[in-house]
């Protein structure tokens, strides 16, 4: 029998805090899953008693309910009713991307962010990595040394290693956190692999296998402060590819001048 079957407890918010109808449904369902009084499978009471013990219209409860099938929170089911279910975090990495597609460097914010988090996970990833968690690490780290002249393919191996490695952290906040990140992540992995293979920079590929060979060591080893060291001094690597990608467009203005130069000198002759 399902927690709705048995009778779900709802107090009436106070009118004063009620705010608009679609905001107190929406929020009062939020606060039942937080509070952990409905959880994954449970069956939620019919639109009709949700509406009329929280004071507002059938089609508001709807509005609400429509709202978050479309976040994954509910399933709407024919015949059924709403049954409460776990969202993919997939969706909520839709919604980061989307929030943060218009904003200015928004890459660079979303970069200092991973930095704190895998900082952190690391560390748990030393005390906590399974066999299992050792192996798909190492195997993402095999695809970045065969895909080393390979933008896309190295990119996405790239970020499969560090989601590896952030998994190993047994953390289920810190995993979801990073999934959320994980198409600007993986933008920026591919972003950066690119600016490598331009400058066909033999040394700058070597650094970027040996580097995530040292952070599986330091993890195997168990030592939290030398992982975290090393994934710090990877992250300035980043750093400054990054940087090299921002002074990039000035580079082709100058490289064009003295031929512009020529140009004007043979017009002129």
């Amino acid at each position: 029998m399902t927690r709705a079957a048995r009778g779900l407890s709802i107090t009436r918010p106070e009118p004063e805090t009620q705010g608009s109808g679609f905001a107190q449904v929406f929020d009062f369902l939020r606060d039942q899953l937080l509070e952990g009084k409905i959880r994954n499978g449970d069956r939620l009471l019919p639109e009709r008693e949700l509406a009329l013990q929280l004071g507002v219209s059938r089609p508001i409860v709807r509005e609400a309910l429509r709202a978050l099938s479309m976040l994954g929170v509910v399933e709407i089911r024919e015949r059924v009713g709403t049954v409460v279910r776990q969202p993919d975090v997939s969706v909520l990495g839709d919604v980061f991307a989307f929030s943060l597609a218009q904003v200015p460097d928004a890459i660079d914010d979303v970069m200092q962010a991973r930095i704190a988090l895998e900082c952190q996970a690391i560390r748990l990833a030393c005390q906590r990595a399974t066999t299992a968690d050792i192996e798909r690490i190492r195997g993402a780290l095999d695809a970045i040394e065969a895909t080393v002249d390979d933008a896309a393919g190295g990119g996405r191996a790239d970020f499969d290693f560090h989601l590896a490695l952030v998994r190993a952290s047994k953390s289920d906040t810190l995993i979801q956190l990073y999934g959320a990140m994980a198409d600007l992540l993986t933008r920026s992995h591919r972003d950066r692999r690119k600016l490598v293979e331009h400058h066909h920079d033999d040394a700058m590929k070597r650094t970027v296998v040996e580097d995530h060979r040292h952070l599986l060591e330091m993890v195997i080893a168990g030592d939290e402060d030398a992982a975290d060291q090393a994934l710090r001094k990877h992250f300035r690597i980043g750093d400054e590819l990054r940087r090299q990608k921002a002074l990039a467009p000035s580079r082709p203005a100058a490289a064009l001048a003295p031929a512009r130069e020529r140009k004007s000198k043979e017009a002129t002759q």
